[in-house]
């Protein structure tokens, strides 16, 4: 019994020995990075963090390695890099642009959409999806923008001169941009409480993505699904797919009665834009699609569910961060107000697609707050062949991850790197600035689709509040604990005060 036990001890020793001390291994510990315990390396530190101290481990990394350093956890070769030369050789082509296996955590909620699809999938989503994000479908729903950022402004009103957390706000309005104009949808058609049930559960899942990103041995499907965490999954999944499936249905109905309104033909030559296949909003040309055979029910629950989410999600946070930098910096705001003054005179009428064009400083205000607070603080590729970052040779089958957040605070591109000054965005102050140091939208083949439609959203609102309010500051930069989540959070409610604007 004795020599049994001595064996399968053995057996379980040596796999993880066999693994930490191959070929690979030995390439990976070339690159700079934590010290590595015995078999499991960085797994055991990573696993005992909470989600404030996660997001503050690649800070304390990136103080102490310039650019390029590596996590070695049992099993997973993990690079992290945040140089715009390194960041550049992986997103800049279609070689690397496989998403890494860590976006497998999300395909229960979002299955094989846009954000996770690779290959063959990707490129022929890419090409039906491309239409429905060209400017001039932009152009149509310009109302809509204006309409949506009157009624924030509206909502803003029951709260003049009393702190209010700006996050469910915030989200609200941009929910309501993605549903009325992608979806083809309208929040009145809704209960509140049915909308509750949408935003509800993407709060609660993120806590249960953070535990299966931080446990290693819940990267393996066989594992997961067995576990609790999965059974808890279950619940809000249900919820967020009931609403989408709602909105897919309804849309349908409506397209039958009523047909899909297409735009002018695109460009056949544009490569990212389906021939033959004319502009519309996104829903109805998944519909439009699915008769031509291009697509079944199931993608186009999957394009939804990705859309929905990143429509509205990651534009709240870009908002949210804006509104907090805008009324921590009043001369900031003040000059803003100055430029939309000179744009719109005394008309109180709103800001339309051509007012908004001719706000540059605006636009610059944006560009510093998504700088600082990128929506999205990292991206990650598998990397199925060997690469050169660094002058570090990279083995495959390693992930790579883009800490945007870090690349985008690097004190050698951005001098004072961490305050808050939109004249970085000027025209004169961007020549000569390395074309990857700034990506809060990624970049190359896989860059957002919807980039546009975010910064004529998140525009729309800001302008709109200035005219209306003044905003003072409750919550400070200083004062931010940013937790490890899909996409950036603070760990509590972000603060302003919305005083009327006096001229």
């Amino acid at each position: 019994m004795f020599v049994y036990l001595i064996l399968i001890a053995s057996f379980f020793l040596l796999i993880p020995l066999a693994f930490n001390y191959n070929s690979k291994a030995v390439m990976m510990n070339k690159v700079p990075g934590p010290k590595l315990s015995f078999i499991l390396g960085n797994a055991p530190e990573i696993m005992m963090l909470s989600s404030v101290e996660l997001m503050k481990l690649p800070r304390k990394f990136a103080s102490r390695w310039q650019g390029i350093y590596r996590i070695w956890a049992f099993p997973l070769s993990i690079i992290i890099i945040y140089n715009p030369d390194d960041v550049e050789v992986i997103v800049s082509t279609t070689k690397h642009n496989e998403k890494s296996s860590v976006y497998k955590f999300l395909k229960p909620w979002l299955g094989h959409g846009l954000l996770i699809s690779k290959g063959e999938k990707w490129q022929q989503r890419r090409k039906i999806l491309t239409p429905a994000f060209d400017f001039s479908i932009l152009r149509q729903f310009s109302v809509i923008f204006e309409e949506n950022s009157q009624r924030l402004v509206e909502s803003l009103e029951k709260c003049i001169g009393k702190p209010i957390d700006i996050v469910p706000v915030v989200s609200e309005y941009t929910l309501n941009s993605i549903s009325q104009t992608s979806m083809g949808t309208q929040q009145s058609d809704k209960t509140e409480d049915a909308w509750k049930a949408y935003k509800d559960p993407i709060y609660e899942l993120g806590p249960y993505f953070f535990r299966r990103f931080t446990r290693v041995y819940l990267y393996f499907d066989i594992i997961f699904y067995l576990t609790s965490l999965w059974r808890k999954m279950k619940k809000p999944l249900k919820s967020l797919h009931g609403f989408t499936s709602t909105v897919i249905k309804e849309r349908k109905i409506y397209v039958e009665q009523n047909g899909v309104k297409f735009g002018e033909d695109v460009n056949d030559d544009d490569l990212y834009i389906y021939k033959k296949r004319r502009k519309t909003a996104m829903l109805d040309l998944l519909i439009a699609a699915q008769k031509d055979g291009e697509i079944d029910d199931h993608g186009i629950q999957e394009e939804v569910d990705t859309f929905m989410f990143e429509g509205h999600d990651t534009t709240a946070s870009g908002l949210t961060f804006c509104l907090m930098l805008l009324a921590n910096h009043r001369a900031v705001q003040d000059k803003i107000v100055e430029e939309i003054n000179d744009i719109m005179g005394d008309s109180t009428r709103r800001a339309n697609l051509e007012d908004l064009s001719k706000m540059k400083y605006l636009e610059c205000c944006i560009k510093e707050s998504l700088r600082l607070y990128p929506p999205v603080p990292f991206i990650s590729r598998n990397l199925n062949e060997p690469v050169v970052l660094s002058n570090y040779e990279i083995p495959a089958g390693s992930f790579c991850h883009i800490h945007i957040f870090d690349l985008h605070r690097r004190a050698d591109i951005y001098e004072d790197h961490l305050v808050y000054d939109p004249d970085r965005f000027s025209p004169e102050n961007t020549k000569g600035r390395h074309p990857y140091a700034y990506i809060p939208f990624s970049a190359g083949p896989r860059n957002c689709i919807g980039q546009k439609f975010a910064m004529i959203e998140m525009k729309s609102a800001v302008a709109e509040v200035l005219r209306k309010y003044e905003l003072v500051p409750v919550t400070r930069p200083s004062e931010f604990e940013l937790i490890a989540d899909i996409i950036l959070r603070n760990s509590g409610p972000v603060l302003i005060t919305f005083n009327k604007r006096t001229k």
